[in-house]
């Protein structure tokens, strides 16, 4: 089944999100629980806040998509193989051209240190992947991203998995009926990211 922006974004209204295996397969998710990043109560760590007062990077919006999918799609240590293959990367990367598909790109002296991606669908934004190469700075690409769902009006953060990275923000697991009740009406929102 080939992944076409119609499949996906009826996929993403539905709950259910793709993840490419080492078998070459595309498999759907709709976990349980599910994770979400409260927008109301998001927690910038205060390291962090001080970070970002210092100053020294540049956020941006969708100016680099490709780039930021290729960078989250990389083997790092701890995770050899990936699940962001060539057949997701040209399938998110036609959903960015039609505007559902968002990156934010963390900059240092012109160099691409960092990002996210994800997709906007009505008052929902499901957080994808990111990456760092330099401390913070997939870090600040998220604050960043927070700030502009909280702006656009923006009501569900999906984060899909637990991680402890995210805990630290204030990410929370709900049952994945919760989850379905919360994205049933964040899709009735016209959100726009920008």
């Amino acid at each position: 089944m080939r992944l076409t922006p119609q499949l996906l974004l009826a996929a993403y209204s539905q709950g259910v999100f793709p993840m490419g295996h080492d078998d070459g397969e595309i498999y759907w998710y709709d976990p349980d629980p599910r994770t979400i990043l409260p927008l109301e109560t998001f927690h910038v760590p205060r390291s962090l806040k001080q970070r970002i007062r210092r100053g020294g990077f540049t956020v941006c919006l969708n100016t680099a998509f490709r780039a930021v999918m290729s960078a989250c799609a990389a083997p790092a240590p701890g995770r050899e193989h990936t699940w962001i293959t060539a057949e997701i990367v040209d399938a998110y990367s036609v959903l960015h051209e039609y505007g559902y598909a968002h990156s934010v790109e963390t900059w240092l002296d012109g160099r691409l240190v960092g990002g996210l991606y994800g997709v906007a669908l009505g008052g929902l934004f499901a957080g994808e992947s990111m990456f760092s190469h330099v401390t913070d700075a997939s870090k600040i690409a998220l604050v960043f991203l927070v700030e502009r769902l909280r702006a656009n009006g923006f009501v569900l953060h999906d984060t899909q998995f637990m991680t402890e990275h995210l805990r630290r923000f204030g990410a929370v697991e709900i049952p994945r009926s919760e989850y379905h009740q919360r994205l049933a009406q964040a899709l009735t929102i016209p959100a726009q990211l920008d």
